[in-house]
């Protein structure tokens, strides 16, 4: 018990311990601030990336079979098939295509020759079923999105229904449901019209001839990632493929598993083998992947930042343990004559070096409780203080427009603070190891001797 009293009495006897204590602090806030900032970057691409392409996506290729057998132009049998999977908890078949947003009235080549000047913003059109959307995305939480911030559609249930305030003239046109970013970008409201232009292929010619039409906007949708809000305008599958006058009435099938975690490249696997001997894809492994695998380079990315970031924060720690080994030694130096009387009534070497390890036990407990605390605190509230740090030394330290997402995503890991703390009590330890020694190898009648 009296090591555990005479180490607390040295550490707050000395005010050079709280150095130590401070070193501890920001490391561990640092490290728990920055790797949940990473967390949550990673998070948020996987939510960002799989609401949008779900747990599974299945492309088939539209080219004729080796077996001279054409894939199904109809969505509705590869549809029925990967519902069969007890597994699957939904799909839905999406219909993709490219566009540019025009301004009614412009001509076809003014529209082009905007495009040419990079005037226009090129746009991907995705055409859905929408109760099948709402089962297998995050579409429906995207619309809800929107009304907290954004221009919301009339009805989240019937999202292209013609808006309330819609007074058209001549035949009314079919709604479209724009990325809030790009609302904003073209200066579109709520029942505006705009014009979508394409290129389409001419199955008679065999020549691809440009093809637009006009719609009503019925509101917006808001995923969070600013790509996605920029680039994306949701049609009615239908529609988009009256638009386009194609034969083929999808281009991929999106699957939502019941439980991703555990089965998801089991069922990639299992939805190609049994596509391909239905004779419903081409064939080729590339057909039926995981949005994991689709997204490779984006997700392995950030999840390699977030491991150089925690080695190159982990310095911090190293810095540190120098500091408390500094501070340990002269401690040891100054108490020469006091490990000499702690000799002479009956301590222990061991118990004299148990002493000085304790102290850093105690600088590494208040350092790491204090800088764990400071940390979940600082990550999960970092966007408004740097929202508040930018509006008070109008510097914007981060710009939502240049970034991915238009928040700055924080999650707090437990397992990651306690391995974090751990870490700190290591770092300590071994810091203090050799200071540690010394003390205990004092010769008590000699330090009593020279003091």
């Amino acid at each position: 018990m009296f090591r555990l009293f005479i180490s607390w009495r040295y550490l707050v006897s000395r005010r050079t311990n709280a150095i130590g204590i401070v070193g501890i602090f920001l490391a561990v806030s640092a490290l728990i601030t920055i790797l949940s900032i990473m967390t949550g970057f990673l998070e948020q691409s996987r939510r960002s990336l799989r609401s949008s392409l779900s747990d599974i996506v299945v492309e088939p290729s539209q080219y004729l079979r080796p077996d001279g057998r054409p894939v199904p132009s109809d969505a509705g049998p590869i549809l029925a098939a990967v519902r069969e999977d007890p597994r699957v908890e939904a799909a839905a078949a999406h219909l993709v295509w490219f566009g540019l947003v025009g301004t009614p009235g412009a001509s076809a080549a003014e529209m082009w020759a905007s495009a040419r000047s990079g005037d226009r913003v090129g746009v991907k059109l995705v055409g859905v079923d929408v109760a099948d959307e709402f089962a297998t995305t995050e579409f429906r939480d995207s619309l809800v999105q929107a009304a907290r911030d954004g221009v919301p559609v009339a009805d989240p249930g019937d999202p292209f229904a013609p808006p309330p305030d819609y007074d058209p003239v001549g035949r009314p046109r079919a709604s479209v449901i724009v990325g809030s970013q790009l609302l904003r970008a073209h200066r579109l409201e709520r029942g505006d019209e705009l014009e979508l232009m394409t290129s389409v292929h001419d199955p008679a010619t065999g020549d691809w001839v440009a093809s637009n039409r006009k719609f009503v906007v019925a509101g917006t949708f808001r995923s969070g990632e600013n790509e996605m809000d920029l680039q994306r305008i949701y049609l009615e599958r239908d529609e988009l493929a009256d638009f386009l006058g194609d034969t083929r009435g999808y281009s991929e099938i999106l699957v939502r598993l019941r439980d991703y975690d555990r089965f998801g490249e089991v069922v990639q696997r299992d939805l190609w083998r049994s596509l391909d001997e239905a004779g419903l894809i081409f064939g080729t492994p590339y057909e039926v992947r995981t949005w994991e695998q689709l997204r490779p380079v984006l997700v392995g990315a950030i999840n390699n930042q977030r491991v150089i970031m925690g080695i190159l924060l982990s310095l911090v720690l190293v810095v540190a343990g120098f500091t408390i080994f500094a501070i340990l030694s002269m401690l040891v130096s100054e108490k020469r004559r006091d490990i000499g009387i702690l000799g002479a009534v009956g301590a222990t070497p061991v118990g004299v070096m148990s002493v000085f390890l304790w102290i850093s036990v105690w600088q590494a407990l208040v350092g790491g409780v204090l800088g764990s605390l400071a940390g979940w605190w600082a990550a999960r509230n970092i966007d408004a203080i740097e929202r508040w740090v930018s509006r008070t030394l109008d510097v914007q330290v981060f710009d939502r427009n240049a970034y991915l997402f238009d928040h700055i995503p924080s999650q707090v890991n437990p397992a990651g603070v306690v391995l974090v703390v751990f870490g700190a009590f290591a770092c300590a330890l071994v810091s203090a190891v050799v200071p540690a020694l010394r003390a205990a190898r004092v010769d008590p009648l000699e330090a009593l001797r020279n003091e």
